[in-house]
């Protein structure tokens, strides 16, 4: 027993030297690393708020023509459906809006207080968790479910009813995938951890460390 204390005081020695010099962030610098990270998140923001406002534009564009020109008539039903779900996903890009940019602004013209920034950064990150969830995913679900009964039942085509259904259901989940996620990262940097050697009970926290050429962990008591 005395040679395991002994092991968990010398472990804590060398952890605690290793770590906290070079893992120790004073209050400026904790800031600037959150507003790096929301700036990340708002340039991340706006190129997807464009890309798929295009990406959905384009599609009830095309599905509108095919909607009167296309010579089958299967496939001018199909393009009817299509200007229905393209409609809402692109009503949806104007009305749901990612967060990063608001709260890069309010960071801003927060005057530098750290608790403050860390409760918006936290509620960011909140947020982005929740756009990935089970209940994000059910409008799309629900969506797309419709469209491919519409064509499946209503129109007597279930092989083509469950492609379209599969093909929505594939492009909504990559554009929840696409979504920005740094105040996530940033807000998971560092995590509590708790070590226990017989008696002795040591608590920090720990980081993953991912880099080019390199993948380990960082400790900080």
């Amino acid at each position: 027993m005395p040679s395991t204390r002994l092991l968990a005081c010398l472990l804590a020695l060398l952890l605690t030297g290793l770590a906290a010099p070079a893992l120790a962030q004073t209050p400026g610098q904790e800031l600037q690393a959150y507003e790096d990270a929301l700036a990340r998140g708002e340039r991340h923001a706006n190129l997807w708020q464009a890309g798929w406002t295009g990406v959905y534009a384009t599609s009830l564009a095309v599905n509108a023509w095919q909607a009167s020109e296309a010579s089958d008539r299967d496939d001018r039903y199909d393009a009817r459906v299509g200007v229905v779900k393209s409609a809402l996903a692109l009503g949806g890009m104007f009305l749901d809006r990612q967060p990063h940019p608001r709260a890069h602004r309010e960071l801003r013209d927060g005057g530098g207080d750290i608790e403050s920034a860390r409760r918006l950064l936290e509620a960011v990150a909140e947020e982005e968790r929740q756009r990935r969830s089970l209940e994000a995913r059910l409008g799309s679900l629900a969506v797309n479910a419709a469209a491919g009964l519409l064509i499946a039942v209503g129109d007597g085509r279930e092989r083509d009813g469950a492609i379209n259904f599969a093909t929505g259901m594939l492009v909504s989940e990559l554009q929840l995938q696409t979504q920005p996620r740094q105040a996530t990262s940033a807000v998971n940097r560092f995590q509590p951890a708790r070590v226990s050697i017989g008696d002795i009970h040591l608590e920090g926290e720990y980081a993953l460390l991912v880099g080019p050429n390199q993948l380990g962990v960082a400790l900080r008591y």
